[in-house]
């Protein structure tokens, strides 16, 4: 049941996140769809974790070239990530206001994602790995 009861939560805090970014567009003083581009990084936040996983087999190792590889790309996809909407802002094309709802939908939904391989990355039998 602890497993449901996190699937619930993460789920609640991946719409909140997904709320700030769609406020940081859709508001009548903002208005400009630009910063929807980040779901881009979302989506492609996990791959190089997920590739690194199905490469490395030997799990009681402490540090792997290519897990750490996937580390730095992850790092760079999330950095980029963050990085998109103050470039933006920057620039004029969105207004500082949109970018900070979309930074904080991007806190949210960046912790969601960790937090989903946190409760469910163990290996155990309620994983994602059975699905």
């Amino acid at each position: 049941m602890a497993g449901i009861k996190a699937l619930v939560l993460l789920s609640f805090s991946g719409a909140i996140g997904l709320t700030f970014l769609m406020l940081g567009c859709a508001l009548e003083d903002y208005g400009v769809y630009w910063p929807l581009f980040v779901l881009i990084f979302h989506a492609i936040s996990p791959i190089p974790y997920f590739i690194a996983k199905r490469a490395t087999y030997d799990s009681d190792a402490t540090s792997s070239a290519c897990r750490e590889l996937a580390y730095f790309f992850t790092t760079g996809i999330v950095v980029s990530a963050f990085g998109f909407p103050v470039i933006l802002a920057r620039v004029a094309v969105i207004k500082w206001g949109a970018c900070g709802l979309v930074l904080a939908g991007n806190a949210v939904i960046f912790l969601t994602i960790q937090g989903f391989f946190l409760v469910f990355g163990r290996g155990d039998d309620f994983s994602w790995e059975q699905w």
